[in-house]
């Protein structure tokens, strides 16, 4: 079964898209590091393997289906955060935006009525809401306890025990 060119063109571009979120967190983990918070960037080294891992499970998909992988330059990211609170918040709204793309996509697939591109995308449709709920899960303990010192150093202890799923 041949792969419509759209759905082919956007499932490459979310290869990419998904190639740039893990070089967005592994930006985030070496500030992390270098500022002295190893949990806080435990937490982000295991995110970017995750979002590696989308990539690559749409990479294999797009094979799989016959078509060729075409990618893209990735985004070069952000440097530096002042903040975990500004991390986080920064890595929440790049999921939502992650969400609206696999929707996107979602919706073209079956608007091209790619029933197996359809099927396939709804893991990442499942996958994006435990994605969003981890990252604001953490933006929501940083909020509540931006008024007490020990919240970071906790927190860093915390997420330090994130291990790969």
């Amino acid at each position: 079964m041949t792969m419509h060119k759209d759905v082919k063109s956007a499932l490459n571009k979310q290869i990419t898209m998904e190639f740039h979120s893990s070089s967005i967190y592994l930006a985030m983990a070496a500030d992390f590091f270098a500022k002295n918070l190893p949990g806080f960037g435990q937490w982000m080294l295991v995110q970017a393997g995750e979002e590696t891992g989308h990539g690559m499970k749409i990479f294999r998909y797009v094979i799989e289906r016959g078509e060729t992988v075409e990618l893209e330059a990735i985004e070069a990211p952000p440097k530096a955060w002042t903040s975990p609170l500004e991390a986080f918040r920064a890595a929440l709204a790049h999921e939502r935006k992650v969400s609206a793309s696999i929707h996107a996509l979602t919706e073209l697939a079956r608007e091209k009525k790619d029933h197996a591109a359809e099927i396939f995308l709804q893991w990442f449709e499942t996958e994006q809401v435990e994605e969003e709920a981890n990252a604001d899960a953490v933006v929501k303990k940083l909020e509540l306890g931006k008024d007490f010192p020990g919240t970071v150093p906790m927190l860093d202890q915390e997420l330090g025990r994130r291990k790969k799923d």
